[in-house]
């Protein structure tokens, strides 16, 4: 028998719920979507066929109108159409970031086709892997020329038809491949636009800077789909370089961000930021990762003209969950937010101190995995994602991620989370990068561990990091193990901490 959950009260949530319905299984839509991203995409066109649609780092002598870009993916749709691609049929994409993958992308969705982003960080092993279970028709490769044919735009696909596959990299076992529809990728840009309070007249006056990689949710939904919604531009970087990254935005005069804590601390810290006009950036957001409060600080005092907000979300929910608004970002940095409009929340086996395993419901929540029935029925279970993360709301509403369910400490019967330490080790003194785990140990079962990488031009010193800490956390989550190391902490391709690999190879001292 399934169980009811009951979604937890919105509380202070300062965003704009109009024309939201509830359908019979009680899950929120919105009303009046477009009908398919071609239909979007179509959409922007007709209002204004001459408007700069998208420009690539590199590449600026290269910039595709609206019109221009429009025609380029129907004529990508037309060259599968000729080698037999087919509506629903997969379409693998692994090309680096920049105009080829934006037309391959869209090109896909114009043949009715459904993209299959790869991360092209992936090791060879898993890339084949992602071809073989997508079961892919067509690869579109590096050093290859798109498809190309008669322009071909299929009829429009319904909220329900699958739009794509995007695999996660999982700290264990192979990636999944999170299956994304229509509906999904249509709430996301609706949810962007009102929690971080664009107004659609805009349009062609905003323009975006994507400095993360598009073959994740982030860079794909939350960025490139909303320019192309709104008729904006997309400037794209095909890699990222601290210098180029902040040149862009001055001679682009870009005014919408969304990156990781690391790029924009990397940013405020080079010596000549003040060569570099920042006063065309409105919005900034977050994400991804804990961010220090003085790093928000700085954020606001550099970027003076910007309102500021930390994005919360998944791939298996199209991106954006929560977000955490402008007047709540400094006071509350260690939250992620308010439940997205048309986003429910729930905990599940909820212990003494609030914290339980984050559920989350949605017209934002894929379909499920491909080809996975039973990581679908265990993931996706009543209607609800089990999101993995474990999480408190308090009486505002606000959500604060405390862990990862698999990363939580056992300190001799306490509960340590390790996201929790993590956002406290996010200010102290000489620390640029710090990941927490339990070491295990055999009076307490677990020890809190700490690894630290230091900033550029300070060495953290571990006595002077835990008398930060003290007063900050209860003295049995101050890590009693503190490791520095000088190279970068080990990540996944989807830049997840190892931590099992870290707690492994990482030389503790006697306890």
């Amino acid at each position: 028998m399934r169980a009811v959950r009951t979604p937890l009260p919105r509380g202070r949530a300062p965003f704009d719920t109009a024309g939201i319905v509830r359908d019979e299984l009680g899950v929120s839509h919105y009303a009046g979507l477009p009908g398919s991203l071609v239909t979007m995409f179509r959409d922007s066109v007709e209002r204004d066929p001459r408007a700069e649609a998208l420009v690539e780092v590199g590449r600026e002598d290269e910039r595709l109108s609206y019109r221009e870009l429009w025609d380029r993916a129907a004529r990508v749709a037309g060259g599968l159409a000729d080698e037999g691609v087919r509506p629903g049929d997969r379409v693998a994409n692994l090309l680096p970031a920049g105009l080829d993958w934006v037309v391959g992308f869209l090109g896909t969705q114009l043949a009715g086709a459904v993209a299959v982003p790869v991360n092209t960080r992936f090791a060879e092993p898993e890339i084949e892997y992602v071809l073989s279970d997508s079961g892919a028709a067509v690869v579109l490769r590096p050093g290859q020329p798109l498809p190309a044919g008669p322009p071909t735009a299929v009829p429009d696909r319904t909220h329900a038809d699958l739009a794509a596959i995007f695999y996660t990299s999982g700290t264990t076992g192979r990636p999944k491949g999170a299956m994304m529809t229509q509906e999904n990728f249509l709430s996301n840009i609706e949810t962007a636009v009102r929690v971080t309070g664009i107004d659609p007249s805009e349009g062609s006056a905003l323009r975006n800077l994507v400095s993360v990689p598009l073959f994740h949710v982030t860079g794909c939904n939350s960025q490139l789909l909303i320019q192309l919604a709104l008729g904006g531009t997309t400037v794209v970087m095909p890699s990222f370089d601290v210098r180029t990254f902040l040149r862009t935005i001055a001679d682009e005069r870009i005014n919408l961000l969304v990156s990781v804590p690391a790029i924009y601390a990397l940013a405020l810290m080079q010596p000549d930021l003040r060569d570099y006009d920042l006063s065309a950036v409105s919005r900034i957001s977050y994400g991804g990762a804990p961010i220090a409060p003085d790093l928000v600080r700085r954020i606001t005092e550099r970027f003076g003209n910007a309102r500021v907000g930390n994005g919360f979300g998944l791939t298996e929910t199209s991106s954006i969950s929560t977000y955490l608004p402008h007047e709540w970002a400094a006071s509350h940095a260690d939250s992620v937010g308010f439940a997205a409009p048309v986003v429910d929340l729930a905990l599940d086996a909820v212990d003494r101190d609030g914290v339980g395993e984050l559920l989350i419901r949605g017209p934002n929540v894929v379909a499920g995995y491909w080809n996975k029935p039973d990581a679908t029925r265990d993931t996706f279970a009543g209607g609800w994602l089990r999101s993995g993360d474990l999480a408190r709301v308090d009486e505002q509403g606000l959500v604060y991620v405390v862990d990862r369910a698999k990363d939580m400490i056992n300190r001799g019967g306490e509960n340590v989370y390790s996201v929790e330490v993590e956002n406290a080790l996010a200010g102290a003194p000489g620390v640029a990068d710090a990941a927490v785990v339990g070491v295990p140990d055999d009076v307490m079962g677990e020890k809190v561990g700490a690894v630290l990488v230091s900033a550029p031009g300070a060495v953290a010193d571990p006595a002077a990091v835990r008398a930060y800490l003290s007063g900050r956390l209860a003295d049995f989550k101050i890590p009693e193990y503190v490791v520095v190391r000088d190279t970068p902490l080990p990540r996944n391709p989807g830049g997840k901490i190892l931590k099992r690999q870290l707690r492994d190879e990482t030389p503790w001292p006697a306890g």
